[in-house]
């Protein structure tokens, strides 16, 4: 653990984390049609908001590690956002301005968990089900609109979109959750999975013990991780 500045701040980094522990993680489902289409659902009339807990949180190089009872766990490469300064209730058209970074996530999912409940939280939120990393800066990406994102496992290229194919725009998520609750310092936005995850396929391949995901975004960076059992 070390300690960083942040806004006049001392936070706590841990296990390569590239923020504090954030006091929300909140995640956007189905926010790319065809996403939303592999996965046989309707595309939802307005962001769909879940959440995941603090305790998945691992950093860049940290393995993944599957749960003893879920069999049919699944990668998911997104975009996150970082929260800057505290807010409620932000317009789209302000709400690029309270971001403090991006950073690449995996919000890492145990399908068969996640159906079998019928909502997603406990499936996505199982101890290192959210490695994040690395950040930059706002100001260092021109738009964040229009990066492109890669899921690659064991060197296979598995996802491969642009922001640009959004439903909902990273300035809507945000304010849209801003008006619900109050968006705090470091608290964590995970902007949503285009296609290319193993839901859906006729013959899925899950995550394995041995695989290794790796998460790329332009202008962003990359984000690796083993995985074990």
């Amino acid at each position: 653990m070390k300690d960083s500045v942040r806004g006049g701040r001392v936070v706590s980094v841990r296990n390569g984390l590239p923020i504090a522990r954030p006091s929300k993680i909140v995640c956007v489902g189905l926010n790319y049609r065809d996403h939303a289409d592999e996965s046989a659902m309707e595309v939802p009339p307005r962001p769909l908001l879940f959440a995941k807990w603090n305790n998945a949180l691992i950093g860049p190089g940290a393995p993944i590690v599957l749960p003893p009872f879920a069999t049919d766990v699944d990668y998911e490469a997104e975009l996150g956002v970082v929260i800057g300064r505290a807010v409620c209730n932000v317009t789209p058209e302000d709400a690029l301005g309270v971001v403090a970074g991006y950073v690449c996530v995996n919000d890492v999912s145990a399908r068969d968990v996640q159906f079998a409940d019928g909502q997603w939280t406990r499936g996505k939120s199982f101890d290192t089900f959210c490695p994040v990393g690395p950040m930059v800066p706002r100001d260092a990406v021109d738009d964040p609109q229009n990066l492109r994102v890669r899921c690659i496992v064991n060197g296979e290229t598995v996802q491969d979109d642009s922001t640009a194919s959004m439903i909902y725009s990273i300035a809507e998520v945000i304010s849209f959750a801003s008006q619900a609750m109050q968006l705090e310092p470091d608290d964590l936005i995970a902007t949503g999975t285009p296609a290319g995850v193993q839901l859906g396929r006729e013959n899925p391949r899950w995550l394995q013990d041995g695989d290794v995901v790796t998460v790329e975004i332009d202008g962003v960076g990359t984000l690796t991780n083993p995985v074990t059992r």
